[in-house]
């Protein structure tokens, strides 16, 4: 195939839409990348990435983004960043750099800041009045409740890949945590001359597994898209249960090369996938044994997700 883009939850759809339009048009997969999660970013009807994005326990909105570029194996990333508005364009800006690709919390907004990189309250009145609700409330921080993370992984007609990651994080976590979406390895990883992964859910558990670099080695050993998906995440998955008693809510997503696409998953999980033979689409996956299986939804609306 000569491009291809897969994206994370049915909020991604009309950014892979966009990213889809640019890839067609012979446009790098970076900007097309960048384009698709500045889509969802910028959505204040999505609760976990960006504008609208949930508050920490003290009640501001914090952002996770990352990036890398497959051809150079390059990365930037950006975590606990307050007050602006698109962490994957920044995250992007850092890869070019030699050092100091991972910048945190008031580092990363000074560096936001000097470079121009625009501005914004990411606090809405909609957020706010949910953080004020269950602020007080005793309850287990969980994924795929409103806090999800959006991935895309992009190959342009040049064979170039990469990854990229954004995400506000846990509801009510701990003002300073970060989770893998930023973190190379765990949350995303590049290489162009084998293919991309990307993970979403609990990062507290992905991290455990360096989940995509792991998905990314599965190909480079000969696996399939998808057989390097499912394995990473049902072998993480069943170590955790038999060391823990219990494993939480992971998923994976794949891009070979090629253009071919996979997707592990210990939930039911919705995802986008378009290529020049085929417009971007709606599939809800889900395991069933040892493997995970997916099919095509035309209604959109019958997936729950905030």
């Amino acid at each position: 195939m000569k491009w291809a883009v897969i994206s994370t939850w049915k909020m991604s759809l009309e950014g892979c839409r966009k990213a889809a339009d640019l890839l067609a048009q012979g446009k790098p997969a970076s900007e097309a990348l960048i384009v698709g999660i500045e889509d969802v970013e910028d959505n204040a009807g999505f609760t976990s990435v960006g504008f609208g994005g949930l508050p920490a326990l003290d009640g501001h909105v914090y952002l996770d983004g990352g990036y890398m570029d497959g051809d150079t194996l390059r990365f930037g990333a950006v975590g606990a960043l307050e007050g602006f508005r698109s962490p994957i364009r920044i995250a992007r800006s850092l890869a070019d750099r030699e050092f100091n690709n991972f910048l945190v919390g008031e580092g990363a907004g000074e560096y936001a800041l000097k470079n121009g990189f625009e501005q914004r309250d990411n606090l809405t009145e909609e957020s706010r009045k949910r953080w004020e609700a269950e602020k007080n409330k005793s309850q287990k921080l969980v994924s795929y409740d409103g806090h999800d993370t959006v991935c895309f992984l992009a190959k342009d007609q040049n064979a170039s890949i990469c990854a990229g990651v954004s995400t506000s994080g846990l509801f009510l976590k701990e003002t300073g945590r970060i989770g893998d979406s930023p973190v190379c390895g765990s949350g995303y990883y590049a290489d162009s001359a084998i293919g991309a992964a990307a993970a979403t859910g609990v990062g507290e558990e992905i991290m455990k597994g360096i989940l995509s670099h792991t998905a990314v080695m599965y190909m480079n050993a000969g696996m399939r898209a998808q057989e390097a998906a499912e394995k990473a995440v049902l072998d993480l998955d069943l170590q955790l249960n038999r060391r823990n008693g219990s494993c939480d809510a992971i998923s994976l997503i794949t891009l070979d090369r090629h253009g071919n696409f996979g997707v592990g998953t210990n939930i039911v999980f919705p995802f986008v996938y378009a290529c020049e033979e085929k417009e971007p689409k709606l599939y809800l996956a889900r395991r069933e044994g040892n493997h995970c299986i997916y099919e095509q939804v035309d209604d959109i609306t019958t997936v729950k997700q905030d």
